[in-house]
This record gives structure tokens, sequence and C-alpha cells, in this order.
């Protein structure tokens, strides 16, 4: 497989981004290798906090977030999916499928040895991040989801949703800090749109940033649809504690929260927060907001 590495002086001076970068090698599934960027912060011993991405943002989503988690004493690892962030970047769009994103990250977890987890997903994170619990059930202690889905071919997804498919394919130039920047409540600074940029020097970096709205299950037939709904039957089993922290202004995940705590028994009994005055990247808007509550759902959830 034939794959880009952004240069490291792109990641030098961003930001409030100050964290050390750790690698992986994971399989490309071609006999071939691929290498993986994730921050490790904390105590070693902790149990981890889990914090998975979305499209088209990488690990500097969370700078906000980790600080506050690692000053409550867990353990916070935060990957960059393949094709964002630091990690690297195959060249085809057909390289990239739903199910490799699943793999690559499971080879994430594997290879750390990562046990009671918590995961916080958003975006794609929760498409990738509620697979692993279903296929890892016994590896994750707690789950809490924002602006998230599991979709399974079997609803439509919307319009707003549509629209942005519609718009990642036709749009000459793939702007990715633009996109960050109008699906989030708050003015970006000029620094952070900069940061959000850095992994992408020029289009043919962004070859997974174009697929992944192509990979989100939207028919019947899509080949990711037997994975998730296999998925659904576990969650629809899952005890374990199970927050929604959806923000209030996400056209494209709003009500998936309703679905979740309707059909995962963990859900019951939790206080499920509607995150104030955040957009789609509710973690830009919101960080220090989001980790407390992760926080506080860990302390009133003790494994």
């Amino acid at each position: 497989m034939q794959y880009l590495r952004t240069p490291d002086q792109r990641f030098e001076g961003l930001k409030d981004y100050t964290f050390n970068p750790h690698y992986l090698q994971v399989s490309d599934t071609e006999d071939g290798e691929l290498r993986v960027h994730y921050l490790d912060e904390g105590p070693r011993d902790a149990d981890p906090v889990l914090l998975l991405h979305g499209e088209p943002s990488w690990s500097y989503l969370y700078r906000k977030m980790i600080p506050p988690l690692v000053a409550a004493g867990h353990r916070v690892i935060a990957p960059d999916l393949v094709g964002f962030g630091r990690s690297d970047k195959p060249t085809r769009r057909e390289d990239y499928t739903y199910q490799r994103h699943v793999d690559w990250m499971q080879s994430v977890l594997d290879q750390l040895q990562l046990q009671h987890i918590t995961l916080f997903c958003q975006d794609w994170g929760g498409l990738i991040g509620l697979r692993l619990v279903a296929e890892n059930p016994a590896r994750f202690a707690r789950v809490v989801a924002g602006n998230t889905m599991l979709p399974t071919g079997d609803h439509d997804l919307g319009q707003a949703f549509l629209d942005w498919r519609d718009f990642s394919q036709r749009v000459d130039t793939f702007p990715v800090s633009t996109i960050i920047d109008g699906a989030t409540t708050t003015a970006l600074s000029a620094e952070t749109l900069h940061a959000y940029d850095a992994p992408f020097p020029d289009e043919t970096y962004k070859e997974g940033a174009r697929q992944f709205p192509m990979l989100v299950p939207a028919t019947v037939d899509d080949p990711a649809c037997a994975q998730n709904r296999a998925a659904w039957e576990v969650l629809k089993q899952w005890q374990k504690p199970f927050l929604t922290s959806f923000s209030d202004s996400d056209p494209v995940t709003a009500g998936a929260e309703t679905v979740m705590q309707k059909l995962i028994p963990g859900c019951e009994g939790q206080p499920h927060i509607t995150i104030e005055n955040g957009g789609h990247f509710l973690q830009e808007d919101q960080g220090e907001v989001l980790a407390d509550v992760i926080n506080r759902f860990i302390a009133d959830n003790p494994r």
C-alpha cells in the first residue's frame, strides 16, 4: 500500500499542543505496515480514557480535554486515525474501508494491551469506537458518546448528512480547517485553523478525508451494514454505564442520542446531558466542560 507521511515540521509550534508523539506499526492488510500516531498522557498504570476523533480532525481536537482528564488521575490515549494527523495517509481512495479503520484501531488496542477502557467517541470516532466496544466488550468499562451514531443503512441519515456528503465529493479543494470552523459555535483563531490544516500539505494527503463520508452506511446493501447490525445486537445487551453527551447545535447527529438511550440498557439512570453552545465539534467549543462530564461520569460509576 502506497502512503504519504506528513513531515514532522508541519506539527512544530502548534498552539496548545505540547504533547509528546508516540507511534505504532499496524498491518496495512496488504503485507505492509502503516504508522499510527497516538498521544499517551498521564500515569501508565491508571485506567485509560480512549478519545477517538472523527472527520476531518485529528488528536489536536482533544488538546483542551487531555489536561483535566490527566489531572483527575486518568491515562489518556488519543490516536490519530489512519489518514489523519501524524498517522500515515494511504494515497488511494479505495485503500480506505470501514473495516480497515476498525482493524487499525483494534491493533492499537491490542498492542497497547488496553483494559478497563472509558471510551469517548465523536463523529467517526463513534462509528469505529462503538464497533470496538461491541467486538471487545470485556475491555471497555464505560462509554461516553457525543455527536455520533452507528448507522446500519436501515434509516434515513437526514438531509444535513446528505448535503455534507455531496459537498465532500464535488468540492475541488477539500477545505479541512474551514469545515471544522463551520461546524463549531465559536470562531476559531488563525493559529487553530493552521493546526487543523497541518496534517495535509496538499490535496494528495486528503484521500482519507475525502473517502470517509462515502463509507457511512447509508443504504441496506452497504458492505458495513452486517457488522454494524451485529454490533447493535451487542449494544442492546450492554449493561455497563453508557452516557450520551451531545451538543445543542449539531444538525448532522441530532436525535441519535435518543436512539442510544432507548436501545442501550447501560443508558438507564445515567444523567444524560446536552452540552450548551456546542457545534458538531463540541470538543473544540466546550472541551473543558466535556472533560468535566467524563471525569464525573467515571467517578460516579467506579468499576
